[in-house]
């Protein structure tokens, strides 16, 4: 017998050791989040930053270490300035508090008056309902303020750490790339496709939703002015940022857009043009700039990008659904270079596809997904070039 020869495993072993390794991960990046998430957010940082650091040492001659101390302190400045201008602009709604709490008074006695019609409730009920809410409320707010505390001083700490991270990871870049070639000595040439492919998948991935939150962002910020929303241009910021959260983000930003629209108007017809305002940029995202400018090299589908994500929220919050669909993205990478994983990875892809070219632009096809599946022997020629 070959000392060389490999050990054939069954499909069901294949699948219980994919499944132990999956479930032994996944436990630890719940036990650990704190510590994990900031390292690999500093990761993706790093690798969005890598071309800054390339023109530095080349175009400007910097050395290596100031390179890198410069990129990560432009990326630092472009942060910070979008943190300063919502707190200015937030600063300016807070100076408008008398206004918001009249408002806030004239649409509550409107839903009561609204609810005694509707459903036969006095005054009188409807007040201790919301009494007794009251008293739940106090009986959680420690513990909400504790919360609250936790999250402010995680959210410094992180604050801190990634940008830290971040220089170190591009700081010692080749030393981990030779690190990994020694780990997997003798796969060089499929350690080096995979690494590029992750870089040009995570970097795509990332530019793009730098495009695609400035455009959204602009997009808000013109329609809730015409709509005549007031901070309209506080509140497009708000949206393009929290639309980097997929599917998630854009929820949560129509919804304070249309509290911030209560609280400082009495009028309920501006809450409609809010919701239309949201609709039509999210078709226009959905259908134009996600695929235009988002789609990278690795197609998630939507059903495991939503899976990923709420997995992502219960392990790491807000920051684990930011990460979700980008860590989806490299294993999908993975899968698809590993023998015995590529059937993983085409269930994780997206072979439908979304656009069709008209001219020199690409626009969605509304009828995508009602082809017929596509005989797998007769694809098989295409695949001869080696393109994955």
């Amino acid at each position: 017998m070959n000392s060389h020869s490999e050990i054939k495993f069954p499909f069901y072993a294949k699948l219980s050791f994919l499944l132990i390794s999956l479930t032994i991960i996944v436990f630890f990046i719940y036990i650990a989040h704190g510590i994990i998430l900031p390292i690999l957010i500093s990761m993706l940082f790093a690798v969005l930053l890598r071309p800054v650091v390339r023109f530095c040492s080349r175009k400007l001659r910097f050395p290596h270490v100031l390179a890198v101390l410069t990129s990560v302190l432009l990326f630092m400045i472009c942060i910070s300035s979008i943190v300063l201008f919502v707190s200015w602009r937030i600063g300016d709604i807070a100076n408008d508090w008398d206004k918001i709490q009249a408002n806030v008074q004239t649409h509550y006695e409107n839903l009561q008056s609204w609810i005694e019609r509707k459903f036969n409730i006095s005054y009188d009920e409807q007040l201790k309902y919301i009494q007794k809410a009251e008293e739940n409320s106090l009986s959680k707010g420690a513990s909400i303020m504790g919360n609250t505390l936790s999250s402010f001083t995680d959210f410094l700490m992180n604050f801190v750490l990634i940008p830290i991270y971040t220089f170190l990871f591009l700081l010692y870049r080749n030393l981990f790339l030779q690190f990994l070639i020694k780990i997997f000595k003798g796969h060089q040439q499929r350690l080096q496709e995979i690494l590029v492919e992750i870089k040009g998948a995570v970097l795509s991935y990332l530019l793009g939703l730098m495009i695609e939150m400035v455009i959204v962002s602009t997009l808000t910020s013109i329609g809730l002015s015409i709509v005549g929303v007031n901070y309209a241009v506080l509140l497009g910021v708000i949206t393009g940022v929290l639309n980097l959260i997929p599917y998630i983000g854009i929820l949560v930003a129509a919804t304070l857009s249309m509290v911030a629209t209560l609280t400082t108007s009495a009028d309920l017809s501006i809450i409609f043009g809010v919701i239309i305002v949201n609709v039509v940029v999210q078709f226009l995202d959905n259908n134009l700039l996600v695929p235009m400018i988002v789609s990278s090299k690795v197609r998630i589908n939507a059903l495991v990008s939503i899976v990923a994500i709420m997995i992502g929220g219960v392990l790491g919050g807000v920051a684990g659904m930011f990460l979700a669909i980008p860590m989806i993205a490299i294993i999908k990478v993975i899968f698809d270079r590993v023998e015995g994983l590529q059937a993983w990875g085409y269930l994780l892809g997206d072979d439908i596809p979304k656009t069709f070219r008209f001219s020199n632009f690409m626009l969605p096809r509304f009828d995508a997904g009602e082809e017929e599946p596509k005989d797998a022997a007769a694809e098989e020629p295409k695949q001869e070039d080696g393109k994955p």
